[in-house]
């Protein structure tokens, strides 16, 4: 049977302001705390868009994970194909670092390439030595966004140029902003770099063209204290957009703007501005359970222990409007009773509920935290007999 349990029945706590509604012009925008997972603003964010070259956070993830499993190293020196020659007729107009067939592009220029430049032909250079191809790098980013909880997100190159599968929701963008940041933190700090110079130019013209463009496109880095990154994107198709990160007070948002109609990229960051600060300005996250933490002991039926210790696999909080009434807040554990063993670290035994005034604000699974063997045939008749006589303790 299920029971309800009541680990913690009211939260005493008054903020001291009112929440004001955000307003934009974009057409998505998509504002979560990443502790509670509270979508904090969201206006079409699970709408699917063109994410212009704020796709590339996918392309550097995919080469994040490669770093990460030994597969690439930031000093590898890869070899830049005729798909990344900046006289390719694609990159005329386009970001790029603005490399020279037959050279070669260390992991480290094409990452901080793609992070301050944007340049999608470190991208390619990037997909051909891991994938073979653009577009077999395409299909691994497909497939690997399932893995990270991105459901929707199609894509259909590493640059984010036009292409009809290029397409994510602003939702997503959030969710993949915070496997990069939860992922790979030895990273995350990079994308706070203001201003990259590459120094491998082979080609004159290039190296002029590159003086020029060293200074990051994320203007948000240069006017907000505080302010981590990550991605900004523009297309004639997809208008403007950011995946903006920044931290107040130990507090850290992630902000998604697109489909701006913005003059450009300074204007693109007053306005991912706006929205951050709208978020520390109105709301405030209340932490209950870190992971590890014991929030019951449910009992065993047939188990070595007589009751399992359930914590949550991460940290369980709610995010509120300042000034909001928090007196019918309520936290509830609810779960099988009893478990059977056998248990392992981590199997799922219920679930834990955040209620504010009877309507569910949140809700997160009950993990067991220790592992509790199975009772061998003789102890399993003798708890039978204990519960039939109504003697099991």
């Amino acid at each position: 049977m299920k029971k309800l349990l009541s680990v913690f029945f009211i939260f005493n706590f008054a903020f001291c302001a009112s929440r004001a509604d955000f307003s934009t012009s974009a057409r998505s925008a998509f504002l979560l705390d990443p502790v509670s997972g509270a979508g904090i603003v969201n206006k079409a964010g699970d709408t699917l868009m063109p994410p212009s070259s704020m796709l590339k956070l996918m392309t550097l993830a995919i080469a994040f994970d490669a770093i990460k499993d030994g597969r690439l190293k930031m000093e590898d020196q890869l070899p830049v194909s005729a798909n990344a020659d900046h006289k390719n007729r694609i990159w005329a107009m386009a970001s790029k670092i603005c490399l020279t067939r037959g050279q070669t592009l260390s992991v480290n220029d094409a990452i901080m390439g793609l992070i301050v430049m944007s340049g999608g032909d470190a991208g390619v250079v990037l997909a051909e030595h891991l994938t073979g191809s653009e577009s077999a790098m395409a299909e691994l980013m497909t497939r690997r966004a399932r893995d990270i909880g991105m459901s929707q997100s199609t894509f259909g190159n590493v640059s984010g140029l036009s292409h009809p599968d290029n397409l994510m929701t602003s939702r997503e963008l959030a969710i993949l902003a915070l496997y990069l940041i939860e992922t790979h933190p030895d990273f995350y700090p990079l994308f706070a770099t203001r201003v990259f110079e590459f120094g491998g130019y082979e080609d004159d013209w290039c190296r002029e063209w590159g003086r020029l463009k060293t200074r990051s496109y994320n203007r948000l880095l240069f006017m907000m204290p505080g302010a981590e990154g990550m991605k900004t994107g523009h297309t004639s198709e997809g208008g403007y957009g950011m995946v903006a990160t920044a931290t107040r007070g130990g507090r850290r948002l992630i902000a998604v703007i697109n489909g701006l109609s913005a003059k450009n990229h300074n204007a693109l960051a007053v306005e991912a501005k706006r929205l951050l600060e709208h978020g520390f300005n109105n709301t405030s996250t209340r932490v209950f359970y870190q992971p590890g933490d014991i929030i019951v002991e449910i009992p065993m039926w047939y188990g070595r222990s007589k009751v399992v210790p359930v914590t949550v696999n991460r940290t369980f909080a709610v995010t509120l409007s300042k000034g909001q009434d928090t007196s019918g807040l309520r936290i509830l554990a609810r779960y099988k009773y009893p478990a059977v063993a056998p248990v392992r670290p981590g199997d799922e035994l219920g679930e834990i509920i955040a209620q504010l005034d009877g309507q569910e604000i949140a809700r997160a699974p009950l993990v067991a935290k220790e592992k509790v063997g199975k009772v061998v045939f003789i102890g399993r008749i003798i708890q039978n007999l204990k519960i039939i006589l109504g003697t099991r303790d």
